[in-house]
């Protein structure tokens, strides 16, 4: 029996008028990591639409897609199980107000369990490659800062 499968994830590049880019930092079950926004397309969604799904699931915040940033172009095997992960990046903006507290500290957390998640906005001129945990996060930042 194969195990191998694909993995399609969609982010979302959030950059505010004060030049800054929303980061999410997470902890599951143990690990914690660092990452743009955003999650797994979920099957019968198209990207757009699960990644409006994700920002309002994860932000409390409506966003619209601006224009496509990024797919991954090189092979990238999940930290989770035995999947091949295909990402898609876009440049988006908030509809309305941020609706989620952003924290200036690294995995400052709020609360218990086995799933956490706070948010920081980071200005671009400090916006660190390696600040991110995972590949195509960093391969995307470094593309972020080379291009804006």
């Amino acid at each position: 029996m194969n195990n191998k499968f694909f993995n399609v994830r969609v982010y979302g590049l959030l950059i505010n008028a004060n030049n800054e880019v929303l980061i999410s930092d997470e902890q599951e079950y143990g690990f914690r990591f660092t990452k743009f926004p955003g999650g797994g397309l979920e099957y019968g969604e198209g990207l757009i639409e699960g990644l409006k799904r994700e920002f309002v699931e994860e932000c409390n915040t409506e966003v619209e897609v601006t224009s496509h940033f990024y797919t991954t172009d090189f092979f990238v095997k999940s930290a989770f199980n035995d999947s091949q992960i295909i990402s898609v990046y876009y440049l988006v903006k908030a509809v309305s107000d941020l609706r989620v507290t952003t924290k200036i500290e690294v995995f400052d957390f709020e609360g218990e369990g086995d799933i956490l998640q706070s948010f920081r906005c980071v200005k671009l001129s400090e916006l660190n490659v390696d600040a991110f945990t995972f590949p195509t996060d960093q391969y995307v930042a470094d593309l972020l800062l080379k291009t804006l």
